[in-house]
């Protein structure tokens, strides 16, 4: 089957296949029934000649309305529709159904249209960017989440894909996954990454690829330390890497806390500087034992998903967990009216992100003050996430750290300064439940209960 060119409206050539989108819509006419077959991945918006655009979507709004599709039908709907006219329309749909012998390669012909489009779509996406960029009215960094996004877009059209029977899924997917996962040589890539704590890996057996992963809690709860005690624990006990985006922190306080953490000494002290002789023995040795993890920070305040999605792409598929620290610092690419839509854009992208990289994507975010005002008991619930209930809806599994010490005032009766509480709210892969945890704050560590007790 031949390429061809036709001029589009500036002048310039776009990528087409004629023939393509004849034969789509000739064995559509001499076998209605095979629209079946490429109704849910081929939309008019891929044909490039106008007149082929306009047959098909009647033919496919004809289908969804469960009308009979045939010559005479599919003409009186164009005309009526004012597309053709009698004698036009007779001459080009008998031209159509002459086009084509039969139906049966009708998925080749609609994925030839689709990849013409994808090209087109490319063209026509890098010529915009091109203006706007060479017209020198945006701030550099637009740009970027603009053609990102539009590139972003091109792709998730490309990634469309059909119904598949579940036979062939449990054959080629399923059973193939059970298989490696019963293997030992190979049962380390299909399972979920330990995130070191074992008591909340219990329940959401580690961290799964495709999962975004929220953590939410009160400020000064510990989100930060929690996600570094993950980070940590992820990249020195299993050798994954790790790139953890930070909007609050800087990297200088970041490397501090962990080293504060793996040196066992305290936080105060990495501040102030009164270090002893042995403190800057342990300091070397931990030094050491984190420069050899795979442990990548970056500082970039007011980040897009975009941005941190184009940053560990550039990481050539070596990143196996991205940490975001926090939602509410995060900036939607795109404007919103207000901060709940721009909230939802931001979880819509980040699932995205953590499908499309196939990683888990763990972000922190912030609880509303609804916890102060529960009387004794404080214990966060999933209203409590902070300016859109999307934060729910996208997030796979949401986890809130918990420590009743956090809201002791003066008058009320001393609490254990070291129970903290890993509350599992939300759970794609198992059931919810609160895990008992260590908080360690001299170190800024948590750890499982049975951990710190042996």
């Amino acid at each position: 089957m031949a390429d061809n060119n036709y001029m589009d409206f500036d002048g310039e050539n776009l990528p087409f296949s004629f023939e393509a989108e004849q034969s789509v819509l000739g064995a559509i006419l001499i076998d209605p029934k095979s629209i079946l077959q490429v109704a849910d991945t081929l939309k008019p918006f891929h044909f490039y000649i106008p007149q082929h655009k306009a047959i098909y979507e009647a033919l496919s709004n004809m289908f969804e309305l469960n009308r009979t599709i045939d010559f005479v039908t599919l003409l009186e709907w164009l005309k009526n529709n004012g597309v053709y006219d009698d004698a036009g329309g007779k001459a080009y749909l008998t031209q159509l159904a002459q086009s084509v012998p039969s139906s049966k390669n009708i998925v080749t012909y609609s994925g030839i249209i689709r990849e013409k489009y994808t090209v087109r779509a490319l063209i026509l996406a890098s010529r915009d960017i091109i203006s706007d960029a060479t017209e020198g009215k945006t701030e550099p960094g637009l740009l970027l989440d603009h053609a990102e996004r539009r590139i972003f877009d091109i792709r998730q059209d490309k990634d469309i894909s059909g119904l598949r029977h579940i036979a062939d899924i449990m054959e080629n997917e399923t059973f193939v996954r059970l298989t490696n996962l019963c293997n030992e040589e190979t049962r380390k890539d299909y399972v979920g990454i330990p995130c070191g704590i074992s008591a909340v890996d219990k329940y959401t057996t580690g961290l799964n690829k495709s999962d975004l992963i929220i953590i939410g809690a009160r400020p000064g709860m510990g989100k930060t330390s929690f996600c570094l005690n993950i980070a940590r624990n992820v990249a020195v006990n299993q050798g994954k890497t790790v790139c953890f985006f930070s909007l609050e922190m800087t990297r200088d306080q970041l490397a501090q806390r962990m080293l504060s953490n793996e040196a066992c000494i305290k936080s105060e002290k990495l501040r102030t500087g009164e270090l002893t002789q042995e403190d800057w023995v342990n300091l070397g040795i931990a030094s050491e034992r984190l420069s050899k993890a795979p442990i990548y920070f970056d500082e970039t305040s007011g980040i897009t998903v975009p941005e941190i999605k184009a940053k560990v792409r550039r990481m050539n598929g070596n990143c196996d967990v991205v940490m975001i620290d926090y939602l509410g610092l995060l900036r939607s690419s795109g404007t919103k009216e207000n901060r709940v839509q721009e909230v939802s854009d931001i979880t819509r992208n980040l699932k995205i992100m953590a499908k499309e990289l196939n990683i888990p994507v763990i972000c922190c975010a912030q609880l509303n003050r609804g916890t102060e005002g529960k009387g004794s008991s404080h214990i966060p619930a999933l209203s409590d996430l902070r300016e859109s209930g999307s934060i729910e809806q996208d997030a796979d599994i949401v986890m809130f750290l918990h420590r009743e010490s956090y809201y002791q005032n003066e008058s009320a009766e001393p609490t254990d300064q070291n129970k903290a509480q890993c509350i599992i709210a939300k759970n794609r892969h198992g059931e919810t439940a609160t895990v008992d945890l260590h908080w360690d704050g001299q170190f800024t560590r948590f750890s499982s209960q049975d951990v710190f007790h042996s």
